[in-house]
């Protein structure tokens, strides 16, 4: 008689909706890189799945959708938990605070493990301090058996802020592809608008959601200002601008106000973003406040200088004038400053981004992320012994 074949456990990851950004990015790799043999993931969306869900490959992947109504849902919980009991997972994993309180439903389930994970901050509360978020996190905080922070400075904050004992915290980086961002090789990619690249164009570029925690407002401003100047390497300006959201109106207009509306492309939601980074000649993040930027290592890996606000973790991704530079937030003039110096120098620009390319490299592979990443579920489902005594994977 054949026994019964083991299903490898399952992991329900909860986020509010699976749009495009950094955390969904992660959890598509984490996903797709997964051996099936050893864990399998539903993904469960407060409201609803995006398009970016067809970037996942996993071809046993469920999906639940609870469209969650405006305001307080108080139904919600009661239906998360319908949910998570019918699919029976191992782990249950929420991220940000707009799930957290997922981890109720998922602590009255026998056995389930708990895992939350921290990727940044909302322009509502930049810098973790609102007393009312923090007092829920605070009174959750005894039902999540591990934290996961993408940055130091998010562990840090979970350690003095919330109170979270440092041997429940993982410090997990972000990794990002070097197949498909890569240095640019011979001309610019041929993907502007027409007659919107002269051929001496300097091009900075951004990529995210235009939201105003992204803070394009203050690079708008920025390139206003360096164009003002009135130099040779400010005529050559070009911004291309790649995301979309709800701010997209508001930079356009500002664009026209600031008299800069013919410099500016907005290129909105793409899938060639790999090909826009070898348009741009300088990378800027303009961020209020940022986890760990996807966009900045995926310019890195570009071989791209990188220009960021001192927010969040952008500082442990940017070494100040070895992989680029480091600016206050919400300061379009020393935005503007150090664009110039970048923008007039080829040797720093090359230099910087051959560096920037060599560290991500180094630091930042998804292989190593996602092995973190199942390291962690192995350790909290106790198979992290039964693994090293097998020699398959790391503990």
């Amino acid at each position: 008689m054949t026994g019964a074949v083991r299903q490898a456990p399952l992991i329900a990851h909860v986020l509010h909706r699976f749009g495009t950004g950094g955390l969904e990015n992660g959890l598509v790799n984490i996903i797709n890189r997964t051996p099936p043999e050893r864990y399998r993931h539903a993904l469960v969306c407060l409201t609803d799945a995006g398009p970016f869900l067809a970037r996942i490959r996993a071809p046993d992947l469920q999906v639940v959708e609870l469209h969650s109504r405006p305001g307080h849902d108080f139904a919600l919980y009661g239906r998360l938990w319908s949910v998570l009991r019918t699919l029976r997972p191992s782990i249950v994993h929420t991220r940000n605070l707009g799930t957290l309180e997922g981890q109720i439903p998922a602590a009255l389930l026998p056995g389930v493990r708990r895992v939350h994970g921290e990727h940044g901050r909302d322009v509502f509360d930049i810098a973790g301090t609102n007393r009312k978020y923090n007092l829920l996190r605070r009174g959750i905080r005894p039902l999540v058996q591990r934290y996961v922070a993408v940055s130091r400075d998010l562990a840090h904050w979970l350690e003095a802020t919330v109170g979270v004992r440092p041997g429940r915290i993982r410090q997990i980086y972000n990794g990002v592809d070097l197949d498909r961002f890569s240095p640019r090789s011979g001309p610019r990619p041929d993907l502007a608008p027409p007659g919107f690249l002269p051929a001496d164009a300097l091009v900075v570029g951004t990529v995210g959601r235009l939201a105003e925690v992204k803070g394009q407002a203050t690079l708008v401003a920025a390139c206003a200002n360096l164009l003002g100047k009135g130099s040779d390497t400010a005529s050559r300006l070009r911004l291309v601008i790649v995301g979309d959201g709800a701010l997209r109106g508001e930079l356009e207009r500002q664009a026209v106000i600031r008299g800069i509306s013919d410099r500016v492309w907005f290129a909105g939601d793409r899938k060639d973003v790999p090909d826009l980074m070898r348009l741009f000649d300088l990378f800027v993040l303009p961020s209020l406040g940022e986890g760990i930027s996807n966009t900045v290592l995926e310019a890195m890996a570009s071989g791209l200088a990188v220009v960021a606000t001192r927010v969040g973790g952008n500082p442990e991704l940017v070494e100040e004038r070895r992989t680029g530079a480091l600016v206050p937030v919400a300061d379009p003039e020393a935005l503007a400053d150090v664009m110039l110096e970048f923008l007039t120098d080829d040797d720093l620009r090359a230099h910087c981004g051959a560096a920037a390319r060599e560290s991500v490299a180094r630091r930042f592979s998804w292989e190593r992320c996602v092995e973190e990443y199942l390291g962690l579920y192995d350790e909290l489902l106790g198979h992290a012994a039964e693994r090293a005594l097998l020699g398959v994977g790391k503990p």
